[in-house]
Protein backbone atom coordinates (compact mmCIF):
# COMPACT_ATOMS: atom_id res chain seq x y z
CA UNK A 1 0.00 0.00 0.00
CA UNK A 2 1.29 3.70 -0.79
CA UNK A 3 2.77 5.90 2.37
CA UNK A 4 -0.66 8.07 1.89
CA UNK A 5 -2.94 5.24 2.37
CA UNK A 6 -1.60 4.06 5.43
CA UNK A 7 -0.87 7.48 6.84
CA UNK A 8 -4.73 8.16 6.41
CA UNK A 9 -5.65 4.34 7.85
CA UNK A 10 -2.71 5.86 10.95
CA UNK A 11 -4.86 8.86 12.50
CA UNK A 12 -4.75 7.91 15.73
CA UNK A 13 -2.12 9.79 16.65
CA UNK A 14 -2.58 12.05 19.75
CA UNK A 15 -0.37 15.37 20.29
CA UNK A 16 -0.30 16.88 23.67
CA UNK A 17 1.84 20.12 23.03
CA UNK A 18 1.64 21.35 26.41
CA UNK A 19 3.30 17.85 27.94
CA UNK A 20 5.59 17.81 24.35
CA UNK A 21 4.25 14.18 24.10
CA UNK A 22 2.87 12.12 20.95
CA UNK A 23 0.80 9.15 21.79
CA UNK A 24 -0.44 6.31 19.49
CA UNK A 25 -0.84 2.28 19.35
CA UNK A 26 1.39 -0.18 17.51
CA UNK A 27 0.97 -3.87 17.15
CA UNK A 28 3.90 -5.86 17.75
CA UNK A 29 4.90 -9.26 15.95
CA UNK A 30 7.31 -10.63 18.44
CA UNK A 31 10.33 -13.30 17.28
CA UNK A 32 10.65 -12.10 13.82
CA UNK A 33 13.82 -12.18 11.49
CA UNK A 34 14.59 -8.38 12.12
CA UNK A 35 13.23 -5.25 13.93
CA UNK A 36 11.17 -3.80 11.59
CA UNK A 37 8.29 -1.60 10.94
CA UNK A 38 5.48 -3.10 8.35
CA UNK A 39 2.62 -0.50 7.69
CA UNK A 40 -0.25 -0.17 9.46
CA UNK A 41 -2.90 -2.65 11.05
CA UNK A 42 -6.06 -1.80 12.27
CA UNK A 43 -5.38 1.83 12.96
CA UNK A 44 -2.24 1.26 14.64
CA UNK A 45 1.97 0.81 13.69
CA UNK A 46 2.49 -2.79 13.09
CA UNK A 47 6.22 -3.23 13.99
CA UNK A 48 7.82 -6.67 14.08
CA UNK A 49 10.68 -7.74 16.83
CA UNK A 50 13.53 -10.28 16.95
CA UNK A 51 12.78 -10.24 21.11
CA UNK A 52 10.71 -13.02 22.09
CA UNK A 53 7.14 -12.43 24.43
CA UNK A 54 8.87 -13.65 27.45
CA UNK A 55 10.20 -11.89 30.93
CA UNK A 56 9.25 -8.34 29.54
CA UNK A 57 12.08 -8.47 26.82
CA UNK A 58 9.68 -7.86 23.64
CA UNK A 59 8.69 -4.42 25.60
CA UNK A 60 12.24 -3.50 26.03
CA UNK A 61 12.80 -3.92 22.57
CA UNK A 62 10.05 -2.04 21.30
CA UNK A 63 11.16 0.92 23.71
CA UNK A 64 14.88 0.56 22.37
CA UNK A 65 13.80 0.01 18.61
CA UNK A 66 11.52 3.48 18.57
CA UNK A 67 13.76 5.01 20.29
CA UNK A 68 16.56 4.09 18.46
CA UNK A 69 14.44 5.15 15.11
CA UNK A 70 13.22 8.69 16.50
CA UNK A 71 16.80 9.85 17.31
CA UNK A 72 15.41 10.01 20.97
CA UNK A 73 16.59 8.60 24.91
CA UNK A 74 15.04 5.28 25.70
CA UNK A 75 14.01 7.18 28.87
CA UNK A 76 11.34 9.39 26.24
CA UNK A 77 9.39 6.43 25.31
CA UNK A 78 6.98 4.51 27.73
CA UNK A 79 3.78 2.05 27.45
CA UNK A 80 1.18 3.33 28.14
CA UNK A 81 -1.18 0.21 28.45
CA UNK A 82 -0.84 -3.33 26.86
CA UNK A 83 2.22 -4.71 28.36
CA UNK A 84 1.05 -7.68 28.42
CA UNK A 85 -0.81 -7.48 24.57
CA UNK A 86 0.06 -7.39 21.31
CA UNK A 87 -1.32 -4.04 20.81
CA UNK A 88 0.04 -1.17 22.95
CA UNK A 89 -0.40 2.17 23.61
CA UNK A 90 2.67 4.30 23.45
CA UNK A 91 3.68 7.74 24.66
CA UNK A 92 6.47 9.44 23.37
CA UNK A 93 8.17 12.88 24.86
CA UNK A 94 9.93 15.45 22.57
CA UNK A 95 8.88 14.00 19.38
CA UNK A 96 5.97 15.57 16.96
CA UNK A 97 3.24 13.68 15.42
CA UNK A 98 5.12 14.64 11.74
CA UNK A 99 8.30 12.05 13.18
CA UNK A 100 5.94 9.53 14.48
CA UNK A 101 4.57 9.50 10.49
CA UNK A 102 7.73 9.56 9.50
CA UNK A 103 8.49 6.16 10.72
CA UNK A 104 6.01 4.89 8.23
CA UNK A 105 8.69 6.02 5.15
CA UNK A 106 11.28 4.76 7.04
CA UNK A 107 11.62 1.04 6.45
CA UNK A 108 8.51 0.41 4.15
Amino acid sequence: MNGLGERAMFAEIAENLSSATVSFSVRVQPRASKDEIVGVMEGALKIRLQAPAVENRANEALVEFLAHLLKTPKSAVRILGGERSRTKRIEIRGVTKQQVLGLLAHDA
